[in-house]
């Protein structure tokens, strides 16, 4: 798809990519992303307009050039979220390009995204979760890797980790402290409260665990020694939810929703779990406000006398 954009706009392209990278701090998968997505804007202007563009024309587009390609998208079946995501890294390498070449994006910087309504989190019930470490915890042959699973989960759930963060921790963290630093996406670093369940359950893998627990290695390991794939612990779960009956959205990042749900049904405060989360807008922490007002209208829809 690359071969339809001129030298200059590869140039460009991965100049930009290369910038979000160095000083935005841009993890791997969205620089992966957003060059997909902007090699695909680039490419649909060559079609549209008939002939190779340069930088140059980039600074004349216009509106009508972004809906055509934005119909083009959804003509294709590209779905809403998908597009609104592809819009921003358009809209974001013109305003850097507009920068550094001195022209006005304005302009195109206006165009409305696609509307789309957002998923709330499904986190599970409070004794659900419990339910699904206990369940977890409990479905090898071998003691060492129950105690493992267990410690995964009960980090994803104690401490809100994403199971990559989860995973990432070495030897050097064990025995668990106080609190973690955890270096979560685009490398932005929070420190997290290690609740003393957590830190019990990690204590207990430790203490079984048959492989030596090195300060640079992986803490968690596979049967074989190596690094512990995440896959692993999603089929773990995958397990558990069938013995309990729960729904396939009881997934590892579901403990990660439990946890700030149940943080903020007991009266969190939504920036202080915006920061334990490490979301960087305040906006993707809110969707757990509207988690919790839906539960409070099943309760109501329930209980109310008049229902």
């Amino acid at each position: 798809m690359t071969l339809s954009l001129s030298p200059a706009q590869r140039d460009a392209l991965a100049a930009w990519l290369a910038h979000l990278a160095s000083l935005d701090g841009a993890a791997k998968n969205t620089i992966t992303a957003y060059r997909t997505d902007v090699t695909g804007f680039l490419s649909f202007l060559v079609q549209h307009h008939g002939e190779p563009l340069g930088l140059g024309p980039l600074s004349r587009l216009t509106q009508s050039d972004l809906r055509a390609w934005m119909a083009h998208e959804r003509g294709r079946g590209v779905a809403a979220r998908s597009l609104a995501r592809a819009l921003s890294a358009v809209k974001g390498f013109l305003r850097w390009l507009a920068e550094r070449e001195g022209f006005d994006a304005t302009v195109i910087l206006a165009a409305r995204s696609p509307k789309f309504r957002r998923k709330l989190p499904r986190p599970l019930a409070e004794d659900a979760a419990a339910a699904m470490i206990e369940t977890v915890g409990d479905q090898s042959t071998d003691d060492w890797i129950n105690a493992r699973d267990a410690a995964v989960v009960t980090l994803l759930y104690g401490c809100g980790l994403r199971i990559s963060e989860a995973l990432s921790l070495t030897g050097a963290d064990s025995p668990l402290p106080d609190t973690l630093r955890i270096r979560g996406k685009g490398g932005k670093e929070r420190i997290v409260p290690v609740i003393p369940a957590a830190r019990t359950a990690v204590a207990q893998y430790v203490r079984l665990c048959p492989v030596p627990l090195t300060r640079p290695e992986p803490l968690f390991r596979g049967a074989r020694g190596g690094a512990l794939s995440p896959r692993l612990i999603a089929k773990a779960m995958e397990r558990a939810r069938m013995q309990l009956g729960l729904p396939a959205t009881a997934t590892p990042h579901a403990m990660r929703h439990s946890f700030a749900t149940h943080l903020l049904s007991a009266g969190g405060d939504l920036r202080a779990i915006q920061e334990l989360l490490g979301h960087a807008s305040l906006s993707t922490t809110q969707a757990y406000t509207a988690v919790d007002t839906a539960r409070l209208m099943e309760v109501y829809d329930r209980a109310h006398p008049r229902a």
